[in-house]
C-alpha cells in the first residue's frame, strides 16, 4: 500500500537495527556515526522539542501560550530536517525561511510589552510552567551553540541560526511572562546573596 502524498512518513516497525553498529543516515542518506556533529545538533533540537512537550503539560501554564508552543513544536521538526541536510544539497529540501524568524519577532515583541522592564536578572523558577520554560531555554541555548560549531565546520542554513536565537529569547519572555499571569514573584539575582 502506498503512502498518500500528505502522509510525511509511515512507519509499520520503529526499529531497523541499522544503528547497531553505532551509525545513522543524515537527511540526505549519507551513513556517519551517532557521534556526529550534525547528529549532535538535530538531537538536541529533538531534546528541546521534548522539552516543550514537558511546559506544555505544565497545569500552570497560561492557555493563551498554548498556541504558540504548539506551533514551536512544528517548526522544531522543520528545523530537525533543515539540520540533518547539508546546505549545499540543492534539492528541494525543507528548510527554516525568515517569515519563520520574523513570526518569533513579532511574538517576543507581544508578549514583551506586557511585562515589566527588567531590573535584575532573573533565575529560573516561579512557577511550574516558568521553570519549565527555562529549562526548555536553556537546552535551546544548549542547540543554538552546537548549531553555531557546526556552522563553523560543515554547512548551515543561517535562518536556522536565527530561528534557535529568537526561540530562546521567546521562551525566556514566556517564562517571565507565565510568572507575571500567576501573580508569582520573579525570582531575581541578588549581588552578594550567596555570601
Amino acid at each position: 500500500m502506498s503512502r498518500r502524498p500528505d502522509e510525511p512518513v509511515r512507519l509499520t516497525r520503529i526499529y531497523t537495527r541499522a544503528g547497531d553498529a553505532g551509525e545513522t543516515s543524515l537527511g540526505d542518506g549519507t551513513r556517519v556515526a551517532k557521534t556526529d556533529a550534525r547528529i549532535e545538533t538535530y538531537g538536541t533540537v529533538d531534546e528541546l522539542n521534548s522539552s516543550l512537550g514537558l511546559a506544555l503539560a505544565a497545569p500552570d501554564l497560561p492557555a493563551s501560550f498554548r498556541g504558540a508552543l504548539e506551533g514551536v513544536q512544528q517548526a522544531l521538526f522543520d528545523l530537525g530536517a533543515d539540520l540533518s541536510v547539508p546546505l549545499e544539497d540543492e534539492r528541494d529540501r525543507l528548510r527554516i525561511e525568515p517569515g519563520q524568524v520574523e513570526a518569533l519577532e513579532e511574538l517576543c515583541d507581544e508578549v514583551n510589552a506586557g511585562l515589566e522592564p527588567l531590573r535584575s536578572f532573573v533565575l529560573p523558577g516561579g512557577t511550574e510552567a516558568s521553570a519549565r520554560l527555562h529549562v526548555a531555554r536553556a537546552v535551546c541555548r544548549r542547540a543554538e551553540r552546537l548549531a553555531v560549531a557546526l556552522a563553523e565546520s560543515g554547512s548551515v542554513n543561517p535562518h536556522a541560526l536565527a530561528y534557535l536565537n529568537r526561540l530562546s529569547d521567546l521562551l525566556f519572555i514566556l517564562a517571565r511572562a507565565a510568572n507575571a499571569a500567576a501573580g508569582a514573584d520573579e525570582p531575581l539575582w541578588k549581588p552578594g546573596s550567596s555570601r
